[in-house]
Parts: structure tokens; sequence; C-alpha cells
């Protein structure tokens, strides 16, 4: 007879509670997430980095009372570092016993009730995903030389991945999909956007909002492949203050700016196939359109 643990229902009013107070313009997002993850689903979040899928996922699981443990997906994400292994020195002497079995995140997850939550989702080996297709499956694992693992009811899987990003990454398979809800994650608009900056850098009106234009600016820039999610303006405000302060002016200079600018935003861009033009050229055009735009010329 099976011995799986079916999931229990998680408290979506206090997840959408927490949420509200601590994510912005989110709660569209707050609320399907919540609501499949106490109707006992998985999820898949899908959208560019700097959206605040791990935000939202920490106010979600501080509102359910549950713990949140996070992984970050690469190549490097084997099933024995999901699941754990036994520790090989006191195998030595103790041979293999449940007493040194170090759990790894999955179980870890399973065994406290936990979310566990999967960035670069899409960057996880086969193998890896395999595991965790099984765990959803069934809601247990069986480890060898340790025993059976069963998921407390309160276990979910939220998995995230950047469906933009083709490098290094696989596909995931339909198998997946189909025991999990998919959610998307889009770039907020440029009010939200604004409120997050402004929030995190308490930076003056008119930087914040020329920072955040530049990054909105990249996202459909014809010489860049990929732009900038709202943490290049967050970097981009915080680190034109402090050259301020380094160079003794009392304002933000708009050569500030565009220094602040270069540092922050070339790193977070990637050029466009055929593209001729030094990343450098392309974002200091984008820092003065955005400072045009708004009538900062």
């Amino acid at each position: 007879m099976s011995t799986t643990t079916t999931a229990r229902r998680l408290d979506v009013t206090g997840m959408v509670r927490v949420a509200r107070e601590r994510v912005v313009a989110r709660i569209r997002e707050a609320e399907v997430v919540a609501a499949a993850l106490s109707a006992g689903r998985n999820v898949l979040l899908e959208g560019p980095p700097g959206t605040g899928k791990t935000t939202l996922l920490r106010s979600l699981a501080d509102g359910a009372g549950v713990p949140l443990v996070l992984v970050e997906g690469n190549a490097e994400l084997t099933p024995t570092r999901l699941v754990g292994h036994h520790d090989a020195s006191r195998v030595l002497t103790e041979d293999y016993r449940p007493e040194n079995f170090v759990p790894g995140p999955l179980t870890r997850a399973m065994t406290d009730g936990a979310i566990l939550y999967v960035e670069e989702f899409n960057r996880v080996p086969e193998e890896t995903m395999n595991v965790l297709l099984g765990v959803l499956s069934e809601r247990e694992m069986h480890v060898p030389r340790f025993g059976r693992v069963t998921a407390r009811p309160t276990f979910r899987l939220v998995a995230a991945m950047n469906p933009f990003d083709a490098v290094g990454t696989a596909r995931v398979t339909p198998a997946l999909y189909d025991r999990s809800c998919r959610v998307a994650m889009g770039y907020q608009d440029e009010e939200a956007e604004l409120a997050v900056v402004a929030t995190a850098t308490g930076g003056p009106a008119g930087l914040v909002a020329q920072a955040v234009r530049a990054v909105r600016i990249t996202r459909d820039h014809p010489e860049l492949r990929i732009g900038s999610s709202v943490r290049g303006a967050l970097d981009t405000v915080l680190i034109a203050l402090e050259l301020a302060t380094v160079r003794g002016h009392e304002a933000v200079e708009d050569t500030t700016g565009l220094d602040a600018a270069l540092a922050a935003l070339t790193g977070k861009v990637t050029l466009a196939d055929g593209a001729t033009r030094p990343v450098e050229d392309v974002v200091a055009d984008i820092w003065r359109r955005a400072g045009e735009e708004l009538g900062k010329a």
C-alpha cells in the first residue's frame, strides 16, 4: 500500500497579505501563485531576471508559515547535490548508516515541508530534473543506503526560469509542465519600477526617473539582444550617489550619472548579433536619450 503523503492547503490569505506588504505591483501574480500553492500545485515561474520572483516567493513562504529552501540551478546541480550524500569520512569507520547521511536541499525541503525554490531551472541537468519529476509524481523518493523520504503535506516545488536565455539551457520536458502550473512574470510597468528604485535607493526623483527610463530603453533597443532588468537602474542610482560624494558634488551631475550608468549597465546588457559599436557607446546614447525624453537635455 502506498504511503505517499498528499499535499495540504496552505494559508492563501496570509500569503497574499504578506506579499501585498512587501512586493510592489505584483498582486495579480502573488494571488495566482498563492492560490496554486494552496491548492497543492507546483509552480513554474517564467520571466527574465530582476522581475521580483525571489522576493515574491519569500513573501509567500513567510505568509504561509513554511520554510523556503533556495537552490541555484546550474550544470553542477547533480542528483547527489540535490538529494544528499553520505559523509565519506564517517562511512569509512561506520559503513553506510542513516545517521551519516547529509541531506541535500530536496531532502530538507521534503522533510521540513518547505517550498523548494529552484532558480534557473532550465540550466539543471536532465538527470536531476528526472529526480524532481519522480518526487512531483509520488511525493516521495528512495535514497540508496538511506531509505524512503516522504514529503510532508506542505512541501511544494517552485521552479523559475528565464525563457529568453538559450545559452547553456535545456528544454523543460512536457511531463514537468504537466505536473506544474505556469505563471509568467514579465517586467513591471514604468510606474512600478520607479517605485521599486525610489524605495530601495532613496535617490532624487530625476536621477531615479532617468535610470529607470534608460533600462527600459535597453529592452527593445535594436543594437541590444538582451536588455537590463530593474537591477540596472538600482545600481546606476546607488553608484551615482556615491560617485557624487567622491567628487564633492552636492547633486548628481549628468557626467556622474553617465559614468554610473556605464558601470552599472554595460555588463547587464548583451549586444545584438551584427552590432558594430562598443557597448559603452550604445549605453551612453541610451543614457542621453533617457534624459532627453524626460526633458533633462
